[in-house]
């Protein structure tokens, strides 16, 4: 049984409509039952700092649907947090979609990042056909959700799901134009998107000028900034490679470099430039702070007492 009050949960809407700052975390769910308890030992731990909202992850085409959906519905019943699931399109048939939505209804879950998903390995294209065939982009995914709000069937909300979407303030991996990735953002914001959720990236001038460009390109929604503290040299080319291409600054490499191979000195660095972009993007008005754990605490709880606070309520 969970520590805290049970708490009304506020529609993410109002909060960014009152230019409060929302401060989130990522989970992905374990694929072990021991997994799953030691992950939900450091969301117990992670509790205690009073987030927003935290989200968790989805496989590619589906590959952790029932995963996801178990994680998302424990964390909604089991604790005080308010999750966010994270949903793909690819590999999706139109029936398939609505299903999710009408479970996440259900359970009472009032909002979900909407993505379009990496291809599933080994598809089979004669057996299955075009993995994109009901969603070609995740425009189309809003648009489904937006569909379902409109037609009133969120038994727990009046307005539906709140709907999120990815930015890449380093641009996307699979658009080189910068001026076609902004059109195709705007499309998902024109289909009913709420809120934008970037990849992580290390040079906050970078998330100024996305902000900036989003701005200019007519895009008027809020930009949650994606954080992730490095915490090891195998961690740091795992998450490059993850992020398709994360661009480390040469006074991070320096700094990483200053370590020598410590593990734990290579930690503290990290942790210490992740506290310095959030004291920086809070400095700047960020609309939200989102923090990849990679089911992990130490960092997130690290974070948040160099910034002086005990919780989220201290960072407002």
């Amino acid at each position: 049984m969970h520590s805290l009050p049970e708490r009304s949960l506020i529609d993410i809407r109002d909060i960014f409509a009152q230019r409060r700052t929302t401060f989130s975390f990522e989970f992905f769910p374990p694929k072990s039952a021991a997994g799953a308890e030691d992950l939900f030992h450091h969301i117990t731990e992670l509790e205690q700092l009073r987030p927003t909202f935290v989200s968790v992850t989805y496989g590619a085409g589906g590959s952790t649907r029932q995963l996801t959906h178990d994680l998302v519905v424990r964390i909604k019943t089991s604790t005080a947090l308010d999750p966010m699931p994270h949903l793909t399109c690819v590999g999706h048939s139109e029936a398939d979609i609505d299903q999710i939505l009408e479970r996440y209804a259900a359970a009472g879950i009032n909002k979900i990042l909407a993505l379009r998903g990496d291809m599933p390995k080994n598809w089979d294209h004669a057996a299955l056909g075009d993995p994109h065939k009901d969603f070609p982009h995740a425009s189309d995914l809003v648009r489904a959700i937006k569909r379902f709000n409109d037609a009133g069937r969120h038994p727990h909300s009046r307005r539906g799901f709140a709907i999120g979407i990815a930015g890449f303030p380093e641009g996307h991996p699979d658009t080189p134009n910068r001026l076609m990735e902004l059109d195709r953002l705007k499309a998902k914001v024109d289909q009913g998107a709420d809120f934008i959720v970037t990849q992580l990236f290390f040079n906050n001038r970078d998330f100024y000028d996305f902000r900036e460009r989003c701005d200019l390109a007519g895009i008027r929604i809020p930009s949650i900034a994606g954080i992730m503290p490095i915490t090891s040299i195998g961690g740091m080319r795992k998450m490059a490679e993850l992020a398709l291409g994360a661009r480390y600054p040469a006074p991070l490499i320096r700094a990483v470099n200053r370590a020598g191979g410590d593990d734990d000195a290579v930690r503290r660095v990290g942790v210490h430039w992740a506290t310095e972009q959030c004291r920086d993007l809070l400095d700047n008005r960020v609309a939200g702070i989102h923090l990849y754990t990679l089911n992990k605490s130490t960092a997130t709880r690290e974070i948040y007492a160099t910034l002086g606070v005990k919780d989220s309520t201290g960072l407002l």
